[in-house]
């Protein structure tokens, strides 16, 4: 495809315990090259999308091996400077039974969290773009990186170029420094023409509950933010019920400003990883409208790409349509 998708954030080590194991319980860790936003851009690159990752890297050994593992799955990565800083690190403890999966962030003074706007060329960057997709993560990493994000919207309005947000909330990060994330991401949504959030999100950024259940609740929620922000032509989100670590139920819906696709709930057992399933989500809606499919397959193919990275380790969905159709289709047998 034609496309050139660019994505903008931090690209990150994930350092997971082995197995079901507590951070540091046997004193061994497993490296995944993460991070929302690369997420989106390795899920779309798989996709046949054309894909490039925007960011800063530090210039060492740990920025060359994560900026080559997205070049290993097509994304290009010529938007990924380097700069003063360190490589960010999240560490993953994987729930089991009833315990759930635990997140340490060590993420301060990375090489991307000391960036600024003044930091990225957004009027050649932004050349022959087709979209930009950002999320609610690289706010709140500090104001340097808020700030960047800003910037980054408002030149890709300027420039015409359609804006995919994730609001992404991510309280430990934004409890770090002096920060008000309701006005920082109502601004952000505000230049976006999609939006991957829930009524949650929602509440947050309008100041309001929204009544009622499931998928009605999720409509009034859409409706409220299509009347405050003009811009923005498409919502879509998931619902999670969560039974325990191996087992959840999930189900996903888009809003248009002229209509809506909800689907079934899914039942998701055996778990491996659910660590990117919202990327994943993003990927497919993402795949559904560049592929000028309707509302109710892109649904149907972004909660398919949720439930199949729930059987994969690491952040990114690594599948193709083929992996949807089949999905889609109900075929669990050896592929022969």
């Amino acid at each position: 495809m034609a496309e050139r998708i660019l994505c903008f954030g931090e690209l990150l080590l994930r350092l997971t315990a082995p197995g079901r194991e507590l951070l540091l319980q046997s004193g061994r860790l497993d490296v995944h090259v993460g991070g929302a936003e690369a997420n989106v851009a390795v899920g779309l690159a798989r996709l046949g999308h054309g894909t490039a990752m925007v960011g800063r890297m530090p210039a060492n050994a740990l920025g060359d091996a994560a900026a080559g593992a997205l070049r290993r799955f097509g994304v290009d990565t010529a938007g990924l400077g380097t700069g003063e800083g360190r490589m960010g690190l999240y560490f993953l403890s994987p729930g089991a039974g009833l315990r759930p999966s635990d997140i340490v962030y060590d993420r301060e003074g990375s090489a991307f969290a000391l960036a600024g706007p003044e930091d990225f060329d957004w009027d050649t960057l932004l050349d022959g773009a087709d979209l930009l997709h950002l999320s609610g993560i690289t706010p709140a990493l500090g104001p340097r990186s808020a700030e960047a994000a800003k910037a980054a919207a408002r030149a890709a309005k300027a420039k015409g170029v359609p804006v995919s947000f994730d609001g992404n909330y991510r309280a430990q990060l934004w409890s770090r420094w002096d920060s008000d994330p309701a006005a920082i991401l109502t601004e952000l949504v505000g230049q976006a023409d999609i939006l991957f959030g829930n009524h949650r999100d929602l509440s947050l950024l309008l100041g309001r509950d929204f009544s009622g259940d499931g998928p009605e609740r999720r409509r009034e929620a859409a409706e409220a933010a299509f009347e405050a922000f003009p811009g923005l032509k498409l919502i879509a989100s998931t619902a999670r019920h969560v039974t325990d670590a191996d087992t959840h139920r999930i189900a996903a819906r888009i809003d248009g400003r002229d209509g809506s696709a909800q689907t079934g709930e899914i039942v998701v057992a055996g778990i491996v990883d659910r660590i990117g399933a919202g990327d994943a989500f993003a990927a497919g809606i993402l795949h559904g409208m560049l592929s000028g499919r309707d509302l109710d397959w892109t649904v149907h193919a972004g909660l398919a790409l949720t439930c199949l990275k729930h059987s994969l380790p690491g952040d990114a969905s690594l599948f193709g349509e083929r992996d949807i159709e089949a999905f889609l289709a109900g075929e669990l047998d050896v592929r022969r």
